[in-house]
């Protein structure tokens, strides 16, 4: 037997094993999770809060995800989101809410002029894109501990992503370098990577800010220059 049946067959008995959820794939109502996967890579792809993901599916602290698994992410019925909560009705599956966390004190991750506004192109729309020069420092805008560090999410090259709390997390793409690893924990200021290419073959960074999983404008957050 080739190997593509064999994988077609691989998948097909992870997803029945799965408790009926046969019919999810990735998408708005669920992501199988790939080797080398993180939750907190997967919800920064889809712009959910890592800790709702892991109530939902019942994770726990959420660190113990493998190949082939099945992650809903939408709630279940009457279960409240880190970003919407009072606007469910309760029943009797609601999950218990937990109060949103303070922002820290944040600082600038490079220096030089923000070139692409919070929302706009080129870029993926969701931070702020930094001119600076190839090699120069990227630090780290509040301390945190590294939950990704690696080029497996598409439109952002070499990413580090920091979770500050369980509310707020930093992501610095672009980066030629990565001079830190996963479940590292780093302080404010700490050099974390160097700048490579962006957009149009030029020196920048991109950094996002996102609270409960949705991105914000830094601009808000970020001290006066």
């Amino acid at each position: 037997m080739s190997s593509r049946p064999l994988a077609i067959l691989a998948l097909c008995l992870v997803l029945a094993a799965c408790g009926g959820h046969a019919s999810w794939r990735d998408g708005a109502d669920a992501h199988i999770v790939r080797k080398g996967e993180t939750l907190h890579a997967i919800s920064f792809r889809y712009g959910k809060s890592a800790r709702d993901i892991a109530r939902w599916n019942r994770l726990g602290d959420g660190s113990l995800i493998y190949p082939g698994q099945v992650l809903r992410l939408t709630p279940p019925s009457g279960a409240a989101t880190a970003s919407n909560r009072g606007t469910t009705r309760p029943s009797p599956q609601r999950l218990p809410d937990i109060p949103a966390q303070p922002s820290p004190r944040w600082a600038w991750p490079t220096s030089g002029p923000i070139s692409v506004g919070f929302g706009a192109k080129p870029g993926p729309g969701t931070g702020v894109l930094i001119n600076g020069k190839a090699g120069q420092a990227i630090l780290a805008a509040a301390p945190g501990r590294v939950v990704y560090a690696g080029g497996g999410l598409i439109g952002y090259g070499q990413l580090i992503i920091l979770k500050h709390n369980d509310t707020y997390l930093s992501a610095y793409g672009y980066t030629a370098s990565l001079l830190v690893k996963e479940g590292q924990e780093v302080k404010k200021g700490q050099r974390i990577a160097t700048m490579g290419e962006g957009p149009e073959r030029r020196a920048r960074l991109h950094f996002e800010i996102r609270r409960n999983g949705e991105p914000v404008d830094p601009r808000r957050y970020l001290p006066a220059q």
